[in-house]
């Protein structure tokens, strides 16, 4: 039977009495906090017999995992988001909610927000949210992960935009001869209405002391990778005996020119090809013996990895954790969340996303209480983008096309 931490275990007992209270509770815990050990305790402590636990695909394992180690007398069904409607009709008493953010766009609620309200409504179960960054760009975001909830403390309001006439600032933005309003100036006022539902704990109260140091490799792509990337930004179009490359808006190109660094292509007709493999060959290398976890942004990317690494790479968390093979390749958004590389000696970034939620959160993918440093290795194209996106999502802010226009045109 497992022992919880001293915290873990207030957490437990101030978790039950909101869920008895309100009906729901946000832990707003940080990584390697123990969110899902925490939550599974909430539950047992509440004599819960049916739980449903919603996450992304790649977490699943992991918290099957903690779940037999607990081993509490409630059943459990995993499932991930996009698998909601697969989810056997029954009567949950607790519904978790992995990685709450997720629900969080606004001013339109996702499907994913849709869903879980839906399902709320239909099972009257209790609701723990959990994340680490429950408002990662704006305080906006937290409206639409608990408007499904009956006593959500901003239910008396019909939509998001009714919600926002009291706890955003509103701005208008022009936007191709357009004014489009934004929405993202969520008032502070929005986290204080919610604190009485909300328990937080950093990884600083719950006694970790590891540091993260950040490596970065520059890589001499071939001639022929700058050469069209030289080509696009000029002329804006690549035309090929079959295929053809399109960069007509800065968007496209931005985003052509990230991947044309990286040694991939993408055309217009969906399908993508790998033109330099400089960087895989490089970790290869670099890397040889070690135990590593690798992030890629694009498809084609894990292909020109599976292709130089052979054998030597998975793509799932227990067969990395189990076996002797030494590198892992995970896409970068959805491995940035709800996974533990503890067992990787360092984590390499193959590229890097223009998110900075991204940024923060992937890189702490090895941390745990024990461990006292982590060495973080970022590979980029020598005169590539990569370096241009590090400093801005280095600085919390995301990478948009206006940084593009300023650092690239």
């Amino acid at each position: 039977m497992i022992k919880f931490r001293d915290y873990q275990e207030d957490i437990i007992s101030r978790g039950v009495q909101c869920l008895k209270a309100n009906g729901f509770v946000y832990l707003a815990m940080e990584v390697r906090t123990g969110k899902t050990l925490t939550s599974l305790g909430i539950c047992a402590e509440l004599g819960a017999k049916k739980v449903l636990f919603l996450t992304k695909k790649k977490a699943i394992s992991s918290i099957v995992d903690d779940f037999k180690l607990l081993d509490p007398s409630f059943a459990m069904y995993t499932i991930n988001y996009e698998s909601i409607h697969k989810i056997p009709p029954t009567k949950w008493d607790v519904v978790i909610l992995d990685e709450a953010h997720g629900m969080g766009a606004f001013p339109k609620p996702s499907k994913r927000a849709k869903q879980v309200r839906q399902l709320v409504k239909e099972t009257g179960a209790k609701v723990i949210l959990l994340s680490g960054t429950p408002s990662p760009e704006s305080f906006s975001q937290l409206y639409h992960q608990v408007y499904g909830i009956p006593n959500n403390p901003f239910a008396r309001y019909k939509n998001f935009y009714r919600f926002a006439d009291d706890y955003v600032k509103l701005k208008t933005m022009k936007i191709n001869g357009y004014d489009i309003k934004d929405y993202k100036g969520g008032l502070i006022s929005i986290l204080k209405v919610m604190q009485p539902y909300m328990i937080s704990q950093s990884q600083v109260e719950s006694g970790f002391t590891s540091s993260i140091t950040e490596h970065t490799h520059y890589v001499d792509m071939k001639p022929s990778t700058h050469s069209l990337a030289k080509r696009l930004s000029d002329d804006l179009v690549v035309e090929g005996l079959e295929e053809v490359l399109l960069a007509d808006t800065a968007v496209k190109l931005m985003s052509k020119l990230h991947q044309i660094y990286s040694g991939t292509v993408k055309f217009e007709s969906g399908k993508a090809m790998t033109i330099d493999d400089s960087k895989a060959q490089f970790i290869k290398k670099q890397f040889a013996g070690q135990k590593i976890g690798i992030f890629y942004k694009f498809t084609q990317e894990l292909k020109t990895l599976k292709a130089v690494f052979g054998d030597e790479l998975c793509t799932e968390l227990d067969e990395f954790n189990s076996s002797d093979t030494n590198s892992i390749a995970l896409q970068i958004v959805s491995g940035r969340e709800g996974i533990s590389l503890r067992q990787a000696k360092s984590l390499v970034y193959y590229n890097i996303d223009f998110s900075a939620t991204s940024y923060w959160q992937s890189r702490d993918r090895m941390t745990t209480k024990e461990r006292t440093h982590n060495d973080v290795y970022w590979v980029f194209a020598r005169g590539g983008l990569e370096d241009k996106i590090y400093k801005a999502v280095a600085n919390k802010k995301d990478y948009t096309v206006k940084h593009f226009k300023r650092d690239a045109l």
